[in-house]
């Protein structure tokens, strides 16, 4: 079961589990993944200290996970004050009176007058290099990963020096060819039905294509992964890891609001759809009311990354300041995989009964050898 990557990793088990919240990464590492902190959502300082903590926390080591997209509105400025301020002029009022209709339409309380909406996450390489800069200065930070796109060759330049690993999530085979030609450590290749950013082309049919066009560089398959037997299913393909993440969104450590949890919990694999209502990217998540508004004819279109978020950052403030009252237009990125989910349980025993389950299939494939 250990790969390549785990050995260069220093890690027992080829898990990867992405995660805005660093108990979850801190759990994962020490049963015996891998942690990826999900970055986007904090500033260069706010990284600062979930890196330090989890510095504290993390016996071995765990990863950060940076977005910065191969294609955005307002590429190449490099002041953040000035993007922000350039960005901004180009929101249309209407967008943002519609949201905020929307919000109003459900009952979602205003947020209190001195409490801004972060409406420039780190969707860009301006505000995304900063926290760069922040993982590289912490030892524990062995691998860093792009979720849109080929990282600027700086950047790569810049990891590569310290030692660290460096990969990037693609959709499709043209895309992983782009990555292992700017001499990417690793690739992700996340099919259709995986949460957040995903491209059209179904995990089975995505992962073989991805490895055989890249190898020998190693990659970790994700989309669609919620058990040992499908993690099996994987490596069988040739992946040396998977790459997950909505599982952890109901794990014990996470810090997913109650409500929003139990969303999770009670949908089906039906209940997501692909929307650029909240990024400006097409991005897989439970269906409610704010992803339907956005598609409804007559309504306003989403804009394009990442000005739709300058639009969107206040319902994502209100679901966290008002989780029970915000549940129907809320921000629920999750796979398809949410179907599978039963019960919440510790990371660590996700962890060990995925072992248990891979082990099992693997043995169900060496019993067909000797029929």
């Amino acid at each position: 079961m250990k790969t390549e990557i785990c050995k260069r990793l220093g890690i027992e088990f080829p898990i990867f589990a992405f995660s805005h919240c660093r108990d979850v990464v801190a759990a994962v590492s020490n049963a015996g993944g891998f942690g990826v902190l999900g970055a986007v959502g904090f500033s260069a300082e706010q990284l600062e200290v979930e890196c330090a903590w989890l510095d504290e926390h993390v016996t071995g080591g765990y990863g950060v996970d940076i977005v910065i997209p191969g294609k955005y509105v307002g590429m190449g400025e490099m002041d953040v004050e000035k993007l922000q301020a350039m960005l901004a002029a180009q929101v249309p009022a209407e967008h943002r009176a519609f949201a905020k209709k929307l919000l109003a339409d459900h009952d979602v309380p205003e947020l209190p007058t001195d409490e801004k909406p972060r409406e420039l996450l780190g969707w860009t390489q301006a505000t995304a290099g900063l926290q760069v800069e922040v993982a590289l200065k912490h030892p524990k930070v062995r691998a860093l990963a792009n979720a849109l796109g080929t990282p600027p060759a700086e950047v790569i330049a810049e990891i590569q020096a310290t030692g660290r690993l460096v990969g990037a999530l693609c959709g499709s085979a043209k895309q992983a060819l782009s990555h292992k030609a700017a001499g990417l450590d690793f690739i992700i290749a996340q099919g259709t039905e995986g949460g957040g950013h995903t491209g059209e082309i179904g995990s089975i049919v995505l992962w073989p294509a991805v490895i055989e066009a890249v190898a020998p560089v190693p990659v970790l398959a994700a989309g669609g992964i919620g058990s040992g037997k499908q993690m099996a299913a994987a490596m069988a393909l040739g992946a040396q890891g998977v790459w997950t993440g909505s599982i952890w969104l109901t794990v014990t450590e996470a810090d997913t609001p109650p409500a929003q949890k139990e969303s999770f919990l009670k949908a089906t694999s039906r209940d997501t759809v692909r929307s650029r209502s909240w990024t400006g990217k097409p991005c897989r998540m439970l269906k409610n009311d704010w992803t339907d508004a956005w598609e409804a004819e007559g309504n306003p279109e989403p804009l394009g990354m990442p000005l739709q978020y300058m639009v969107s950052g206040m319902a994502v403030a209100a679901t966290h300041r008002y989780p029970d009252q915000s549940v129907d237009v809320a921000f629920n990125p999750v796979g398809q995989v949410v179907g599978q989910f039963e019960k919440v349980e510790k990371s660590a025993a996700v962890i060990q009964r995925w072992v248990e389950e891979y082990l099992e299939a693997t043995g169900n494939l060496q019993k067909l050898e000797q029929v």
